[in-house]
Order: structure tokens, then C-alpha cells, then sequence
């Protein structure tokens, strides 16, 4: 019934009394239902919580991830101490995946109820430390979510996080990188700025050849950041187009700029996959290539042009050869601009001229050039090429002074066939901006635009009462009746801004008696004007992060968070150090250590009569070297075992043995002496038959035995000796 739009709300009391159902795929639907309606039917919804508290005991990790997903998902603020203590839970299971969920179950329970951010924080720390490569990414959300500015919490796991980020999946790799970027940005210095070379000594010899004004050298970086950047560059060849966009992003903001480029060939990887994959990361490139266009120059024929390529791709890749052109490669871009403009696609073949226009305004060498092929155009059938040729060229020709009057005669000409309200517009601003050059066609010109003045567009009507004004400036013989006749069209307008602009123009050209007159209106009119800049459409929105919503679409979408700047002295790298853990003793040193605290706990259990304590210390230091001399020992007696012939083993192996129940005896009675001294006479008695049962060899070294026998009693032999027992 959902999947067809039904509304099955009525059933809600009906679907949660199989909340208890034993099969999966029944809970499985019990739960989506509730998660949909429970907060319509909050009352009811309520009564299946206690079923959820037990599923979260479950033995089944999927039945515990799925209580704890459907009872963080129920948007009831009566529950939020309930939700809290079962993400508690969850996030200390043995499970990861249910340490998983309890990772995504933080984030719904603070928009339910941001007063628990303090112990959602401590649960946050928890699971970041933990070393589950599935739950990695999830935590790095929930921190991103609740708590991006405690930038303490990823010191001590930021190594963990660079060294396991190959590991992690997928969507947690464009996390934990978007994530590392911020991160990296306010622990790090600049890696493009310079540091300076500290001053020699006074009597160290200066090198003629290094001798600069100002000596500077590359700025060497942190270890924390080089592990930062090695390990990403991986995932330039992850076969998830995000991931890839995710690294290329990281570099750019935080690699040098020798190193920027490794990100060149897999984002033209990318440009050769979906239309919808494209149209992102050509943004992207088209952003990268404003300021750094060495990275794609090498390759800008990737970015050629097919004809089965969608408009928007056409466009972008547009903008990137004009990012791209130079002096290298102009003339081959101009021969593509060529073809391009023969296409049946107007708003392929406009933008094609703009390109145009660029490549001649940026490079001076082909500005003549590029400005004979668009008066070629002029001539053109189709009024859209015309009409944008008309409005590349009256840009550049603000820029470039050569042939402006033959230029501008042609355009004239043209004024009867244009129809295009902006080229109509640039022909009449042409023509009143250089109305000193052509003098002889302007009156004519605007004799014919009042003809037609009623007709026009209001761009066209502005441009004609501007046109009339300059004239009147510098030809008013001629002119001045033509201008009042203009303004007085203009003056019964129905836009508001053309009558405005009529009255300002009479009050200046013709004032009356109560207003003053402007002495020279030629310096209002007339005036100097900057040449335009062609500049990209991208070009400012570096401001944003790279991939980003806000970046694509240039405005600032909901949530983004600024890319913070680079410190200028970097923090205190320190905080990043983690106390590596103690490393396991070899397995003789642990025997030893072990023989020698049972030596010491047996000497030192409480009698009546005991000595003193530096007695003890004493007995133990000679225990000890006694027992490291019995090891010592029976280790040359073992290598001489194994290098003698089998017919020998039995003999030495029975004398190694005798050899070390004399030892045991001797350290033996050298401790019942030391005893005997301080303790009664009765306790000597019962002190020495131990000793002398002690003394008794053992009766395995009377039978003979199998060399493999052998070797496995004396080392069952061996340890007694070494433990003093």
C-alpha cells in the first residue's frame, strides 16, 4: 500500500503486533512501516519500545542493528534517554556492524535532541578510536555532523585515519578525506608559500651563485602532511568516481604545486564516463584550469569537442580550451573554433565566438587575426552568429586601436539586417563612442533610429538617446534639432527608466533658466572608458571547495561550511603523537622473570622467625646468579648434545642431569643455612629432610630411554633448576 501511495496509517495498531514476529523479513517491514508512521501515531508507537529493548540483546548482530536503526529513526522526544542509553550500548558491542548503526544513530538522536551533544561527543570520541575499518567512516560522519569544530578529537587519531583510509569503503573515503582537508588546513602551513634561508655565519664563504635579493627557499613539509598526501594518492585509481573528485580536491588545496598535476589524467578518467559524472568534474577542471592551467595543458586535446557530447559538456569544455589556449597552441584551437562554428546549434556557434573573443583579448598576438575572422562573420546567413560577432567585436575593439573606422563602417552597413536587440544596441554604442572617427555617418544613422524609435526594444531606445547626446556634443550644427526631437519621444515613453534618462539628458544638453548649465557635458559623454575584460565564469568560485553543492552551482547551498585558511605558523605538532604500546618480552626473558618473582615470593613469606631485609636481598642476588649460571650451563651442555654422536646422547644427557640436581641442592642448602641462622632448632629439622629429599636424583636418569625421551625430560629437568624449586 505505501509503494502505491495509499495512506495505511489506520493499520498501524494491526502491523505492531507483529513487531514480535520471529521471521527477519517480517520485522524487517515492521520496521519501515514504523519508522514512517511513528510519529504520526506516537502513542502507539510507544508500546513497541520495550519489544525494541530486547531486540538489542539479541544474539543476532542484524536484529540488534535493526532495533537500534528503527528506535533512533521514531522521532519522539519522550525516548531520547532511551535512544541514548542504546547507542551507549551498541557502540561498546562486540559487533561492528551494530557499532556501525550506532555510529549513524548519533546524528538523528541531536537533531531530536541537542541537549545530549556532551554525551554524544564522549560516544563520538569512543568509536573514532576504533580500529574496525567499518565503523571508521561512519564515526567521521557523526563527528562531521555534531561536532566538526573539536579538531581535538582527531589529533590523536588523524595517523589512524591517514593510514587506514585505503581500507575504509567507499563512501567513508570521501568523508574521511573531505574531513582531513578541513583538518589539515588549520594544522598545516601553506606548502606554496617560501620560507626564508637563515643567514650564515660570519665567516662561512658566500656562494656567487646563490646570491638573490631576497634568499628564499620551498618550504619543506610537516611529516604529518607528506602522510597525508601519500596515502591518498592510492585512491586516484578507486574506481568510484567520488572518491577520486575527493582526493583531486585534497591536492589542490594542500599539495604543492609540483605535485598538483599527479590529479591531471584520473580526472580525464572521469570525463569519459556518464553525462552526469561529466558535467562535474569538467566544473571542477574548468576551475582548476583558471589558475593553474600547466596541470591540463599537456592534454588539452582531450577536451576537443563531439558532436554527440550534450550542450552544458559542449559549453564547459568551451571555457576550458580558452582557459587553456597560449602561444603554443592558439593556432590549433583557432582551426577547432573554425569547425565548431559551421555547427547548427546557435548557442554552440555564440559561445564558440565568445571563445573567440577571449583568445583575443588574453593573447596579443592573435588579436588582429581573430578580429579579421569575426568581420568575416558579419556576413553570415544566420542573425544569431551575426549578432554575436557584432558584440565580441565592439569588445575588442575598445582594446585594440588599428582599423576601428573601416570596422565600424561595416557595421554600420549591417544596421538595416541585424534584428538581434543587443547587436543593435553595440552598433549604435559603437558608433556614438567613436562618433569622431565616422562623423559622416552618425546623423544619418540616427535620422534613420527615430524613423523606427517607437518600434525598438528599450536596450535600443537607451543606446539611441545616448547616441543623440553624443552627437549633439560634437557635431550640434546638425544634430541639435534630431536631439530634441529624440528626447522629446523618449519623454512619453512607457519605461520609466527611458523617460528618466530622456530628462537627464535635456537637463544637461538644454537646461532652463532655473537650472545651471554644465560648461563642458563633452567630459560626460565622452569619457575615457576601461576596455572590458573577457575573464571566465569560473574564476571565482575557487572560493568554494572543490566538488562541493555550493562549488557546482556557485552559490552558497545550506550547511556548507567555509575552507578554512592556512595558518601562518603551524600548531603544535606534538598533539598528534600517540604512545606506541609496550613491546612482549622474549619467551627465555619471561621464564627468567618469572622464575625470579617466585623466588622472591617464596622467600619472603611471613615466619615468626624471619631475617631481615637486606638479608633477603642478599639470598635473592645469589639465587639469581646462581640460577642464571645453572642456565647458562645447561645451555652449552644442550649445544654439545645436539653436535654429538646418538650413541653419546644417553651418557651426557644422565650426567646434565646429575649435574643440575646438584645444583638444586646446593642453592637449596645455601637458603636453609641462611634460615637456620636466624630460626629455632626445631625448624632445622624440619627444614633439612626438604633439603635432602631435594638432593635425591630423579628416577627417569636411572632407566635408559629413547633419544627423543631424553631430550623431553631434560627439559622438563631443566626448568625446575631455573624457578629454585
Amino acid at each position: 500500500m505505501i509503494a502505491k501511495g495509499r495512506d495505511p496509517s489506520h493499520l498501524f495498531p494491526a502491523v505492531v503486533k507483529n513487531v514480535v514476529s520471529k521471521n527477519i523479513e517480517v520485522k524487517k517491514l515492521v520496521y519501515v512501516y514504523l519508522v514512517r508512521y511513528a510519529e504520526e501515531q506516537q502513542d502507539l508507537a510507544l508500546l513497541s519500545i520495550s519489544t525494541f529493548q530486547r531486540a538489542l540483546k539479541d544474539p543476532n548482530q542484524l536484529i540488534r542493528a535493526s532495533a537500534l536503526r528503527v528506535l533512533s529513526s521514531i522521532r519522539v522526544p519522550v525516548i531520547a534517554p532511551i535512544v541514548m542509553l542504546a547507542i551507549k550500548e551498541s557502540a561498546a558491542d562486540m559487533s561492528p556492524y551494530v557499532r556501525k548503526t550506532a555510529a549513524h544513530s548519533i546524528p538523528k538522536l541531536y537533531s531530536l535532541d541537542p541537549e545530549q551533544k556532551d554525551e554524544l561527543v564522549a560516544v563520538i570520541e569512543k568509536l573514532l578510536m576504533d580500529k574496525a575499518t567499518l565503523v571508521i567512516g561512519s564515526a567521521v560522519m557523526a563527528f562531521e555532523q555534531v561536532c566538526p569544530e573539536r579538531t581535538d578529537l582527531i589529533h590523536k587519531n588523524y595517523r589512524k585515519l591517514c593510514n587506514l583510509i585505503v581500507d575504509v569503503e567507499e563512501w567513508g573515503q570521501v568523508l574521511i578525506l573531505n574531513m582531513l582537508t578541513r583538518y589539515a588546513r588549520t594544522q598545516f602551513v601553506d606548502p606554496n608559500t617560501k620560507q626564508p634561508v637563515p643567514e650564515k655565519e660570519f665567516y662561512e664563504e658566500e656562494e656567487e651563485d646563490e646570491a638573490t635579493d631576497e634568499p628564499t627557499r620551498p618550504r619543506s613539509l610537516d611529516a604529518d602532511h607528506r602522510l597525508l598526501l601519500r596515502n591518498a594518492k592510492p585512491l586516484l585509481q578507486s574506481r568510484n568516481s567520488a572518491v577520486v573528485m575527493a582526493v583531486a580536491q585534497l591536492y589542490y588545496h594542500l599539495a604543492p604545486k609540483n605535485e598538483v598535476g599527479t590529479v591531471a589524467r584520473p580526472l580525464l578518467r572521469l570525463v569519459r564516463s556518464q553525462r552526469e559524472i561529466q558535467s562535474v568534474v569538467l566544473t571542477t577542471i574548468a576551475s582548476m584550469s583558471v589558475k593553474r592551467k600547466d596541470m591540463f595543458e599537456p592534454h588539452f586535446k582531450s577536451f576537443f569537442i563531439h558532436t554527440v557530447d550534450p550542450l552544458p559538456v559542449k559549453l564547459m569544455k568551451l571555457d576550458i580550451l580558452t582557459n587553456l589556449a597560449g602561444e603554443s597552441n592558439i593556432s590549433l584551437l583557432l582551426r577547432e573554433f573554425q569547425v565548431y562554428i559551421a555547427s547548427q546549434d546557435s548557442k554552440f556557434v555564440a559561445a564558440t565566438i565568445q571563445a573567440i573573443g577571449r583568445c583575443a583579448s588574453n593573447i596579443k598576438e592573435v588579436t588582429s587575426t581573430c578580429l579579421a575572422g569575426l568581420v568575416a562573420l558579419l556576413s553570415n546567413k544566420d542573425e544569431a552568429i551575426v549578432a554575436e560577432s557584432v558584440v565580441v567585436i565592439k569588445n575588442l575593439l575598445q582594446s585594440q586601436s588599428a582599423d576601428q573606422e573601416a570596422i565600424i563602417t561595416k557595421m554600420i552597413k549591417l544596421i538595416d539586417h541585424v534584428i538581434v536587440p543587443v547587436a543593435r544596441a553595440s552598433i549604435l554604442w559603437l558608433i556614438g563612442e567613436y562618433c569622431d572617427k565616422v562623423a559622416k555617418y552618425g546623423p544619418d544613422v540616427l535620422r534613420q533610429m527615430a524613423k523606427s524609435f517607437t518600434n525598438e526594444e528599450d536596450l535600443v531606445k537607451l543606446q539611441i538617446v545616448n547616441l543623440a547626446a553624443k552627437l549633439f556634443v560634437t557635431n550640434p550644427k546638425q544634430t541639435t534639432l534630431l536631439c530634441q526631437y529624440v528626447l522629446n519621444l523618449a519623454k512619453y515613453d512607457i519605461s520609466y527608466d527611458i523617460r528618466d534618462r530622456a530628462r537627464l539628458i535635456r537637463n544637461i544638453l538644454f537646461p532652463s533658466e532655473n537650472i545651471k548649465a554644465i560648461k563642458n557635458p563633452k567630459k560626460i559623454f565622452l569619457a575615457p572608458k576601461p576596455a572590458p575584460v573577457l575573464e571566465s565564469k569560473y574564476k571565482d568560485r575557487d572560493t568554494f571547495q572543490l566538488g562541493s553543492l555550493s562549488h557546482f552551482l556557485n552559490i552558497r547551498a545550506n550547511g556548507y561550511r567555509d575552507l578554512p585558511d592556512f595558518p601562518e605558523v603551524a600548531p603544535d605538532s606534538t598533539v598528534r603523537n600517540v604512545e606506541p604500546p609496550s613491546r612482549p618480552t622474549s619467551v627465555n626473558a619471561e621464564r627468567v622473570s618469572v622464575s625470579y618473582a617466585q623466588e622472591e615470593k617464596s622467600k619472603r613469606k611471613p615466619t615468626f622467625y624471619s631475617s631481615s631485609s637486606e638479608e633477603e636481598e642478599v639470598d635473592g642476588e645469589e639465587s639469581k646468579s646462581e640460577t642464571s649460571e645453572t642456565v647458562t650451563e645447561s645451555d652449552s651442555e644442550m649445544s654439545e648434545l645436539q653436535s654429538e654422536p646418538d650413541q653419546d646422547l644417553d651418557k651426557k644427557s644422565i650426567s646434565i642431569q646429575e649435574k643440575t640436581a646438584g645444583k638444586t641442592a646446593d642453592s637449596t642448602e645455601d637458603s636453609d643455612s641462611s634460615e637456620s641462622e636466624t630460626s629455632s632448632e626445631s625448624e632445622e629439622d624440619e627444614i633439612r629432610p626438604k633439603a635432602a629429599q631435594g638432593t635425591t636424583s630423579p628416577p627417569s636418569a636411572q632407566t635408559t630411554k629413547s633419544n627423543l625421551d631424553l631430550l623431553l625430560d631434560f627439559d622438563g629437568d631443566v626448568k625446575p633448576s631455573i624457578c629454585g624449586q
